[in-house]
């Protein structure tokens, strides 16, 4: 086809949406993401020519993109005549400006495409499974001509005839009768005349679609803008905000009227501005996830598998370097969902499942961050194979498998090298994915978790920040140094008033505050980042002083808390990256400048976790009452115990079965006898003990009315003892911490319902106070006989 002056014609219109192949990062951070090669995209053009040609690759991709999506819906319901009707006018529309441009094999393959579309439309022909699949190998070959056009701003040498042919074979299978059947597509008038102008010109197919001047309407009033425009004006809002800081800081130092005045107004226009540059930035999530019908469909078809998709919360919107960013991980776990997680459908029915599969796609706001969770209704993952593969692959060693924990066993799925599928094919089998995976998403400051439902499913749940230039933070101070904690990974803040009863408690060297009931492993930033000469002591909380401030903060589902000097307000600040020096620091994310013009770090939440252990000691301590695979794995004890307690400020427990009753009595019925206390009791004499005083604490204070009586039977001998309140019966695991030195019977300490515990030997503690109680049975008449049910 001759070649047609672009001069003669302006500049393609269409609705405009910011596109780059280069993610580019906004302040400063752009080694967190590899650049690809340059493209026609990255230079100025040379000619007006070269600019029409970049404007209609980049409208070209976008229709693509959504002609995938549009193809499975048509596969599913056949009779959509609009469905069908939109498809056909964008390959034709497509058609139209290859000849405008010159560019005879796109043409003929767009041409191709169109033919079967229009004996479709006309009802010439039926829309089968083969069909869609020959359709969307032509638009596939329409996606590579253009990814060559866009790199070397012409067509690629390859003729492509093999496509047109099977496009044309097509239609030779077809007689030129139309054919009605129940599910044909019906015509459809005033689509056929040929556009001659680029792509957005009126044309007369336009004119008559109202929804096409509509559009026309709506791409008259928007800009494309190149992205690289836009870094740099976030770059130049970043200072703007730095500036603001700096100006508000002096304001409030000079406490001048005037100046407060402005430097508020200033205020107000950079947050607005800030706004608003950062909505330019912003793009749905529904920009990815459009591919996924179609990945599903292709990926199903060559397993055969059946998956319905399901995609919840598209138009969330992220920052588009982000977005660029998790594209590929997204799509890499949405091929391990159909290829290792969905089961096919035999294999499913014979699990009581359906036959087709599930996977679902949910994303939302939350916290500052963007939630990404998707699921499946597949297999699962067998960890037993996981934890054989990872020993064979040399990545764990045989005697450490043993002791993981159910997160720990899924965790090694994110190891470099690991996979467990049986044969290698082009979807999987490398050892190349979920470690590529979690590194990109952290990359990035984000978390990825996996939770494991053994032939039920699987769920990942990936949390992102909303953008990565611009975040609010709480200022701390540790050390008399000023740091910046970003406020996505903060929960709550508390002060913990020792005067009021609230403590921080010590349990074999590490420190812990109950919170609510939950046990809270706590960290103190001074220790963490060694801004004392004694960081690594921890001093008895009746050393320190009286009111503590501590952060509550999150990371993979760990919660932990920790503590600073001084809690100051909540700033906007802009991160800079770290030098070179300073990337290997992983508590740190980053550096910002503050009002007062000077620098202040920004603390990394899982780095934090990480340098302080507690991303383990949260598996111990986060749910003690939960069936743990280490404790398991230890060969861990589980039993029945009944827990009391002295005080409200400790917690005992003893295992049930040594237990003969429990009793509540009167406490004018207890008798003095030569120094010993004890009452009468089912005919004979009982023996009192008081744990509070056989255990060395003596605890001070009135007696109340009615006592508490642990009731014990050893050898045909009994005793009571004596405690404050019993609190539950409960079945858990003996997982102990070595006893204390100077806890006088007291075996060893344990987690119950998120309290520390010490697990008492009951029998050191009677024959302290009751010598003889571990000897030879007493003979009846010799003051007491065993206590009968």
């Amino acid at each position: 086809m001759a070649k047609r002056s672009p001069e003669k014609k302006g500049r393609s219109r269409g609705t405009p949406k910011t596109e780059s192949n280069q993610p580019i990062l906004p302040s400063g951070q752009e080694n967190l993401v590899e650049r690809p090669s340059p493209s026609i995209n990255e230079a100025a053009p040379a000619t007006e020519e070269e600019s029409i040609l970049k404007e209609f690759v980049i409208e070209c991709g976008e229709m693509l993109d959504r002609l995938d999506q549009e193809f499975v819906a048509l596969e599913k319901d056949s009779a959509n005549a609009s469905l069908l009707g939109s498809i056909f006018r964008t390959i034709h529309t497509i058609k139209g400006t290859c000849g405008f441009l010159g560019l005879p094999k796109l043409e003929n393959i767009a041409h191709g495409t169109e033919n079967v579309l229009s004996a479709m439309r006309d009802g010439k022909m039926l829309l089968t499974s083969d069909v869609v699949t020959i359709l969307l190998t032509a638009i596939d070959t329409i996606k590579e001509i253009l990814s060559h056009i866009q790199a070397e701003a012409k067509e690629p040498e390859q003729a492509y005839e093999t496509v047109r042919q099977k496009l044309d074979a097509l239609l030779a299978g077809n007689d030129s009768s139309p054919i009605m059947p129940t599910h044909s597509i019906p015509p459809r008038q005033g689509d056929v005349a040929p556009p001659t102008s680029p792509v957005g010109e009126g044309t007369g197919e336009k004119a008559a679609d109202p929804s096409a001047s509509k559009a026309l309407s709506s791409a008259e009033m928007s800009l494309r803008v190149d992205v690289r425009l836009l870094d740099k004006l976030m770059n130049l809002v970043g200072e703007l905000v730095l500036a603001r800081n700096q100006l508000l800081q002096h304001a409030r130092e000079r406490d001048n009227t005037a100046e407060t005045g402005t430097a508020q107004r200033m205020d107000l226009i950079t947050t607005e501005l800030q706004d608003a540059v950062m909505k330019t930035r912003m793009q749905p999530i529904r920009n990815i996830w459009e591919k996924f019908p179609r990945l599903v469909r292709d990926l199903t078809q060559d397993n055969g598998k059946q998956v319905d998709l399901v995609m919840e919360g598209a138009e969330t919107e992220l920052d588009k370097t982000l977005l660029e960013a998790i594209k590929d991980p997204l799509t890499h776990i949405v091929r391990n969902a159909i290829d290792h997680g969905i089961e096919p459908p035999e294999v499913r029915k014979s699990r009581g499942k359906g036959a087709q599969g599930r996977l679902f796609l949910k994303a939302y706001h939350e916290g500052g961050q963007i939630n990404i969770e998707m699921s499946d209704d597949g297999g699962g993952i067998d960890l037993e194979k996981v934890k054989q593969k990872a020993v064979e692959k040399g990545l764990i060693r045989p005697d450490a498998v043993a002791q993981l924990s159910e997160r720990e066993a899924i965790n090694l799925i994110f190891l470099p090298g690991l996979s467990t599928a049986e044969k290698i094919t082009h979807v999987s089998g490398r050892g190349v994915g979920m470690d590529v995976v979690k590194t990109n998403i952290e990359k990035i400051g984000g978390t990825i978790e996996m939770t494991n439902r053994l032939k039920e499913g699987t769920t990942l749940r990936i949390k992102i920040p909303l953008t990565l230039a611009i975040i609010p933070a709480l200022m701390v101070t540790a050390g008399r140094q000023r740091f910046a904690m970003p406020q996505a990974g903060l929960l709550e803040l508390i002060r913990v008033d020792e005067e009021s009863g609230e403590r921080i408690e010590i349990l074999q060297g590490a420190e812990f505050y109950r919170l609510r009931g939950a046990l809270l492993p706590i960290l103190r930033l001074k220790n963490i980042l060694r801004l004392n000469s004694r960081a690594n002591e921890i001093k008895e909380p009746d050393q320190e002083q009286s009111e503590t401030n501590m952060m509550v903060l999150e990371t993979g589902g760990n919660s932990f808390g920790l503590v600073v000097d001084e809690i100051s307000d909540s700033e906007e600040i802009v991160v800079k990256p770290l030098g070179r020096q300073l990337k290997g620091l992983s508590v740190f994310a980053g550096a910002t400048i503050m009002g007062d013009g000077q620098v202040a770090l920004i603390l990394d939440v899982m780095g934090i976790a990480k340098q302080g252990g507690l991303l383990q000691e949260k598996e111990k301590h986060s749910d003690p009452e939960a069936k743990d695979d280490t404790e398991k794995a230890k060969g861990v004890e589980r039993q029945t115990l009944l827990v009391f307690s002295l005080s409200s400020r400790d917690r005992y427990a003893i295992p049930l079965d040594l237990v003969t009753r429990l009793e509540e009595i009167d406490s004018t019925k207890i008798e003095q006898v030569l120094g010993r206390e004890l009452m009468q009791y089912r005919g004979d004499l009982l023996p009192l003990i008081h744990l509070d005083k056989a255990i060395g604490l003596d605890l001070q204070g009135e007696r109340p009315e009615r006592l508490p009586v642990i009731v014990f039977s050893k050898n045909q001998k009994s005793v009571g003892l004596i405690v404050g309140q019993i609190v539950d019966i409960v079945e858990a695991e003996r997982l102990l911490y070595p006893s204390p030195a100077g806890k006088v019977g007291v075996e060893g300490s344990l987690v119950i319902g998120g309290q520390i515990t010490d697990l008492l030997d009951i029998d050191p503690i009677i024959e302290r106070v009751e010598p003889g109680w571990l000897g030879e049975p007493v003979g009846v008449g010799e003051g007491q006989n065993e206590i009968q049910e």
